[in-house]
């Protein structure tokens, strides 16, 4: 345990006192602004906050898996979050689901193939940084490469569980073996070793190259790939930071659900913005973050993340995302809308008659006139950096978010 003392006072307006109960120390060092809220937070606003590490893990033969839905984090109403792992060679098993899913390749490598609904097939090989989408329905495997893998996986309904998907196993041990072999086309006798059960996730082999084992089908291949490599995808860059927008304008078979990686330098933040679409679900890859939340009728909390932490931002909540660390701070917005959408209050007030923004903030038009005109989803809250350090530290490594997840996620 940490010998850093921390206590709820409060210096803005000398107040709190010290706490001498019972205490996990760890808990409040991780969480400074939950510990000591800043002096605007006000009201009652729900828990937004929820990490993988307190996470149920389900533990198989090829690997794990850990969930946050709806139950562990009340607060979402859209969607659900999986981590999951799997060794070198190892399947999540065939299977489908009533919900989309959306998938981030966290870390390694694996193989995705999947039947679309006229039949045709897909099949392709993945790395860190790299990105799957399956619509409700559509039937899909994965199996680990050489590398083994780590994965995230969004789904569109906040109450779903990796517990109750459709898996092939499951359904053949609960078929009449006599249905299974008239469907087949086989004799019952080589039934004999039909799993009794669920396989779920299993050990493999490492499988060979896609040219040795896709097979043909005289439907042919899916006209959109259900995979998304992110180095055929440029960021947009600003002064403190990056962003990459995933949604259907680019990656046309993900119709439910989109999504916005995000790098802040440290020293910057997620400008004030909201979402006029849909609800925010966050997932924190690197780093330390401070998020403050404006949920009106002077509703505001802020919340501490740090890498395995899920979010969520109700939707047209106001917030901003800083990050306190002393390294880039990596996050996914993800939402459940085929087209990525926020509103920047800077790019609002500035676009804004001049005297209308002056007479409601009680501040001069010569200040009004100084707000940011240009796009910015990620600023500097610390003046001190400039420009020049920012295109000093961007020169040093490659733009794709592939080559940074691979040196991230080792």
């Amino acid at each position: 345990m940490s010998n850093r003392r921390v206590e709820p006072e409060r210096t803005a307006d000398n107040a709190g006192w010290i706490d001498r109960g019972p205490r996990n120390y760890e808990r409040d060092l991780q969480n400074p602004d939950l510990l000591v809220p800043p002096i605007t937070d006000h009201g009652t606003v729900s828990n937004l906050r929820f990490s993988f590490s307190d996470a149920h893990m389900r533990i198989e033969e090829g690997g794990w898996t850990r969930e946050v839905t709806n139950r562990e984090l009340p607060a979402s109403h859209d969607l659900a979050g999986v981590d999951m792992c799997l060794k070198p060679g190892a399947y999540r098993e065939l299977h489908w689901h009533k919900e989309a899913e959306w998938a981030f390749m966290i870390a390694g490598n694996a193989r995705v193939t999947a039947l679309d609904a006229e039949g045709r097939s897909f099949i392709d090989d993945i790395n860190a940084g790299d990105l799957w989408n399956f619509e409700a329905g559509i039937p899909h495997s994965i199996q680990a490469l050489d590398q083994g893998c780590e994965f995230l996986l969004v789904f569109s309904e906040p109450d779903f569980s990796e517990n109750n998907t459709f898996l092939l196993t499951d359904w053949l041990a609960h078929t009449p073996k006599d249905i299974i072999a008239a469907n087949f086309k086989v004799d019952e006798s080589v039934l004999a070793n039909l799993p009794g059960k669920e396989k779920y996730i299993f050990n493999g082999e490492v499988p060979g190259p896609i040219s040795e084992v896709k097979k043909n089908n005289p439907n042919g291949d899916v006209p959109s790939p259900f995979t998304f490599h992110m180095n055929d995808l440029k960021p947009h860059e600003f002064e403190a930071g990056k962003v990459w927008i995933i949604d259907s304008k680019v990656f046309p078979v993900a119709q439910t659900i989109s999504a916005a990686i995000v790098e802040i330098q440290p020293g910057g933040m997620r400008e004030l913005h909201w979402h006029p679409k849909s609800e925010e679900w966050d997932y924190f890859v690197q780093g330390h973050a401070k998020v403050g939340v404006f949920n009106s009728a002077s509703l505001a909390r802020t919340f501490n993340f740090q890498a395995g932490d899920v979010g969520v931002i109700p939707i047209v909540a106001g917030h901003y995302i800083q990050n306190i660390g002393d390294e880039p701070l990596i996050f996914l917005e993800v939402f459940k809308n085929p087209i990525y959408s926020d509103i920047s209050l800077n790019k609002w007030l500035a676009t804004s008659p001049t005297q209308m923004v002056s007479d409601h903030l009680n501040i001069s038009p010569e200040t009004v006139e100084q707000f940011p005109k240009e796009e910015a989803a990620v600023v500097w809250y610390d003046q001190s950096h400039s420009k020049k350090n920012v295109e000093s530290s961007t020169e040093e490594t490659p733009q794709d978010l592939q080559y940074k997840a691979g040196q991230v996620f080792k």
